[in-house]
């Protein structure tokens, strides 16, 4: 539903400008019924070329390996990613879930889920590390709960239009295009320790990341740069950076107390600093920058 609402390009411009074609979306395709199964068999058998595998959610391998536990046009989806996997020439994974595993992957993970080429942090998920589409790319991963749907549409202009060489991506095969920079970057409410009337530390006045878990800091995504609808984005609106787009997602695997809440040491210390900086520099640093503002 994230990839309809694209605008840069759209969905209609993807058909009418780039001349992709869709073989089937379960949202906007006109096949139902043993239609779909007729195009999944085609691009399969390569009787339908297949330039594009783009797969959402998390590979179910319950129960006991068999995908049981999610069948799709008649046969276990883990059974379609990997025969769909086989045969295209990119394969692009479109959210937490099909890129980690997700939410769904918190253990104790009864579905047995994991994402395409990742497990949480770990490489090799259900297509293994070593897996490599035709064109010899290994999953591109496109995180985010949910994706921005134009780092979707952006990334299948570079594949339609033989960019892909020029795109470059990071460990977690991100494209750095849009996961170079971290959600900060653009973040209005970006402060040091803000002061409250009653002496506090950066409630929402300031600064989300001291007081309600704010993960801006430390998630590389483009989310201030490239607003969403063209408006805003969570830290915009006031509310904390769940870190969506980075592999440890859900962090602390949901744990109590640590959703909207900064985890910390001494019930001051930040137990999780910036990216890029020592605890130690990130401690003096604030201390110093809290006792200029007091001062002044």
């Amino acid at each position: 539903m994230s990839f309809l609402n694209a605008e840069q390009p759209s969905v209609i411009e993807l058909i009418t400008d780039f001349g992709i074609h869709i073989l089937y979306h379960p949202s906007i395709g006109l096949e139902i019924g043993e239609q779909v199964n007729e195009v999944l068999n085609d691009a399969v058998a390569e009787r339908v070329q297949l330039d594009i595998f783009v797969f959402e959610g998390t590979v179910i391998q319950g129960s006991n390996g068999t995908g049981n536990m999610n069948y799709f046009a008649g046969r276990p989806m883990k059974d379609w990613v990997q025969d769909l996997a086989g045969v295209a020439n990119y394969v692009v994974a479109i959210g937490d879930c099909a890129t980690w595993g997700g939410i769904i992957a918190v253990p104790p993970n009864p579905t047995e889920s994991t994402g395409l080429q990742f497990h949480k942090k770990e490489r090799g998920g259900f297509l293994g590390p070593g897996f490599r589409s035709r064109s010899g790319s290994p999953v591109i991963n496109i995180p985010g709960c949910p994706a921005h749907p134009d780092w979707m549409t952006q990334i299948l202009v570079a594949i339609a239009t033989d960019r892909m060489d020029d795109m470059r991506i990071d460990h977690y095969q991100r494209p750095k295009t849009f996961f170079t920079d971290f959600v900060q970057t653009g973040c209005p409410n970006v402060n040091a320790f803000v002061t409250k009337v009653d002496g506090g530390f950066g409630k929402r006045g300031g600064c989300l990341f001291y007081e309600v878990g704010c993960r801006g800091p430390m998630t590389h995504a483009s989310c201030n740069r490239i607003l969403w609808n063209r408006t805003s984005s969570k830290t915009r609106a006031n509310h904390p950076c769940l870190g969506c787009t980075e592999p440890g997602f859900p962090h602390h695997d949901l744990r109590k107390g640590s959703v909207f809440k900064t985890l910390k040491y001494l019930g001051y210390l930040p137990k999780e600093v910036p990216t890029g900086e020592s605890k130690l520099q990130f401690y003096f640093k604030t201390s110093l920058n809290q006792t200029l503002r007091s001062r002044s």
